[in-house]
């Protein structure tokens, strides 16, 4: 860009109303939480820090049944656990499926919540932390639609290098493992929304990064949000204000130091990230204020002049929900895991067996599944939800075709069943790719889909509110 090109500089925005609440989801002890094949505890011993549940709605007016983004500091749904605790909230919102979004942040140190994976002596428990936690939603969207009021979200990229690639090749047995590669590029990128009041005060704000929580591991046997727990305090005591994050596709992305029992790495990992959050809190302008290039001053050089301006961000929102069909890899039937599941006493295979059915169980027997994909325009940004584990290529394209409007792009949204790797993957003996049940190409084609919707509903969008 040059000077006859460059006028305006803006910071994607949405203003409407905005209603922001927390709730304390902390799992009691001894819940059963063995989320490592490797783990040889079953139950957990103490808490490292609390579990929180974050809740964001959007509305442009009153009148209008709101849009509603929750966070969660949980794994990943194993089956319909899911599905009861949304239908929970659509029945009570008197919403669509398309309106709400429930995210986990994907801690690997959290309950289980799945009964079928659930030893005996473990479901009573469980059963009441899943009542708990319906309870303590219903809390949270209750309190932040109550709270809502006019406001202003911003976002604002910034980066952080905690998040590395974790595809390491085994060149001895021919194999990749999931570990720190050096060598291998990984995505950075940072998003950050402020959400401000009418005061300009922060009531709010939302963290969208792609790394997989997985610092803590088989030999901790605590319940805790991992590095999230640590970036959230940071964050939350300097803003004063409660703090959602959004886990992005990170199927490929981790710290490099991981896989401890030391809680203090967790912290420090979180720290890095959360120091990253308030240093892009920090290069954002001031709420509904753009840079506008004023002009050439010529003094002991040409100077470029930029000011500050005023301008009202967009109240757009729309909410979007599509399914994509994904062709399955050829699977062994769901008779053929019980009875592996049923016949091994390796505890670490006996995991992997209950994952493939898991699997099994979610995508059925057909050929085809049927993958839920939302996008929501808020202003004019998009925040993009599925429930599988994409790899960063996903988000890295829809930020590059979707530009310059700001795109949060999250994984494990109401759900989860498998990874989304490249094709070129799936020539290869990776976890990522044997785990899944979706076959070559699905990734390039929920890529594909997504970009070309989110589009269309910016055009239609657009169309609309010119009428």
């Amino acid at each position: 860009m040059d000077v006859h090109t460059l006028s305006t500089i803006r910071q994607s925005a949405f203003t409407g109303l905005i209603g922001v609440a927390q709730v304390d989801i902390t799992p009691p002890l001894h819940i059963y939480s063995r989320n490592w094949g490797a783990a040889l505890h079953d139950f957990a011993e103490g808490i490292h820090q609390p579990l929180t549940l974050t809740c964001i709605t959007f509305q442009s007016s009153k009148n209008e049944k709101p849009l509603v983004l929750i966070s969660a500091d949980l794994g990943w749904w194993k089956n319909s656990n899911d599905w009861v605790l949304r239908s929970s909230l659509l029945q009570w919102l008197e919403i669509g499926p398309e309106q709400l979004m429930f995210c986990c942040s994907h801690t690997h140190s959290g309950p289980v919540l799945s009964r079928d994976d659930t030893p005996d002596t473990g479901k009573e428990l469980l059963d009441n932390y899943l009542l708990h936690l319906r309870e303590q939603s219903v809390l949270a969207v209750q309190n932040a639609i109550e709270s809502a009021g006019p406001a202003v979200l911003t976002w604002h990229y910034g980066n952080c290098n905690l998040a590395t690639n974790r595809d390491l090749r085994d060149v001895k047995n021919n194999r990749f493992v999931v570990g720190f590669n050096p060598g291998k590029h990984a995505d950075d990128t940072l998003l950050v929304g402020r959400v401000t009041d009418e005061k300009n005060n922060i009531i709010g704000t939302i963290v969208n990064y792609a790394c997989h929580p997985t610092t803590l591991a088989w030999d901790n046997r605590l319940i805790s949000p991992d590095y999230i727990g640590a970036m959230r305090g940071l964050v939350e005591s300097s803003t004063n204000a409660p703090c959602l994050f959004l886990q992005g596709a990170s199927g490929e992305l981790a710290p490099a130091e991981q896989y401890v029992g030391d809680i203090t790495i967790a912290e420090k990992n979180g720290r890095q990230l959360g120091y990253a959050v308030l240093s892009t809190l920090e290069g954002m302008l001031p709420p509904k204020t753009e840079l506008v290039f004023r002009g050439i001053v010529e003094s002991g050089a040409a100077l470029g002049v930029w000011e500050r301006n005023t301008f009202r961000p967009s109240a757009q929102l729309s909410a979007t929900l599509i399914e994509v069909p994904f062709s399955l890899r050829p699977l062994p039937s769901l008779e053929e895991i019980e009875k592996q599941y049923g016949s091994s006493e390796d505890r670490v295979m006996k995991e992997r067996f209950l994952r493939k059915l898991a699997v099994r169980k979610a995508v059925g027997d057909g050929e085809i599944a049927r993958v839920p994909l939302w996008i929501w325009q808020v202003g004019d940004s998009f925040l993009v939800g599925q429930p599988n584990e994409a790899y960063s290529e996903f988000q890295e394209q829809l930020r590059q075709h979707l530009s310059p409007g700001a795109v949060a792009v999250m994984n494990l949204v109401n759900g989860g069943v498998g990874y989304l790797a490249p094709g070129e993957l799936y020539n290869e003996d990776i976890y990522q790719v044997w785990q899944s049940p979706f076959a070559v190409g699905s990734l390039e084609l929920l890529t594909e889909t997504a970009i070309e919707l989110a589009r269309k509903i910016s055009v239609d969008n657009q169309s609309e509110a010119e009428k």
